[in-house]
């Protein structure tokens, strides 16, 4: 187990590497961040100043060694457009993007687990078609369209939820149904396809030669086996649900991390941008880490993989 961890986290600092060098660069093809930052009626004096201020003079290796060295201790510099440390702005927006994202995810093991167990265990019935049927509709639905038919539906005709904002447990609900149907059909088909396959196994006949309820074979023997793929891309659809928040969190107005993102996008603060890439990436690894740890706890056999 030790081993398999030691390998997983030297592989996600590469990740974190290269992505922390992609960002930089990135950053930097996309124009002249002096000039940006001065704006369209500065002088020439004044991008200078500016170049030299933020240390844009500098050779592009010193200023990227300089960064990660800083980033690597939380320190991600300045905002440009805020007027406020980056490591701030992320802290104070990470909590939202959390939620929403914890949110989304257990709406969408909620329903796509029993889904996928029952059209599993009525394989090639009325059951199974619809439950097929649904997961095709919800893949093909745009989040953004779902988002505004939500808030037309239950925000402003029935009134029973909010349609912007973040006071309340409530103001989560919306959002965290839009992003849980991104995930609905990837987590529903893969449940559908493991219990079909744990279910014509060899030990699972031989629980049932013993004479095991089937609720026992279901739940305890064919489910553990079929959820080794669930976990994991359980854990990689949290992980696009915290990355491609920006769109959710637009629209209903939730000022996470996804907004900071396009908002310093949006107003060339490419330092804030940089340490949202940043961010975002590391806890992408950090869930993936997580979902091999708990597929190692499921699977003895992947421990020595």
């Amino acid at each position: 187990m030790l081993r398999l961890i030691a390998r997983r986290l030297a592989l996600g600092v590469l990740v974190a590497l290269t992505v922390m060098t992609l960002a930089f660069l990135l950053t930097r093809l996309s124009g002249d961040l002096a000039v940006s930052i001065a704006g369209p009626q500065a002088t020439q004096a004044d991008v200078e100043i500016i170049r030299k201020a933020y240390g844009l003079d500098r050779p592009l290796y010193v200023q990227f060694f300089a960064w990660t060295g800083r980033a690597m201790v939380g320190d991600f510099g300045q905002s440009y457009f805020f007027k406020d440390s980056v490591a701030n702005l992320i802290q104070k927006r990470l909590p939202i993007t959390l939620t929403l994202g914890l949110v989304g995810l257990s709406l969408a093991l909620i329903i796509s687990l029993p889904l996928g167990i029952l059209a599993a265990l009525r394989e090639n019935t009325w059951i199974d078609r619809g439950v097929t049927l649904f997961t095709m509709v919800g893949q093909a639905v745009p989040s953004f369209w779902l988002a505004l038919i939500l808030m037309i539906v239950l925000g402003l005709q029935l009134g029973i939820l909010p349609i912007s904002g973040t006071g309340t447990w409530q103001h989560f609900v919306m959002p965290g149904i839009v992003l849980a149907f991104t995930a609905i059909p990837a987590l529903t088909r893969l449940t559908r396809s493991g219990m079909i396959e744990a279910m014509a196994s060899d030990y699972i006949r031989t629980a049932r030669a013993k004479g095991l309820s089937r609720a026992r074979i279901i739940f305890k023997h064919a489910l553990r086996n079929a959820a080794i793929p669930v976990v994991s891309i359980a854990a990689v659809q949290l992980g696009f649900m915290l990355g491609g928040s920006i769109v959710i969190e637009t629209v209903f107005a939730l000022h996470g991390v996804g907004y900071l993102g396009w908002e310093s996008i949006a107003k060339n603060d490419f330092p804030v941008v940089q340490a949202v890439v940043l961010v975002l990436a590391v806890f992408y690894i950090g869930l993936t880490l997580l979902a091999d740890i708990l597929n190692a706890l499921l699977d003895p056999r992947l421990r020595t993989g």
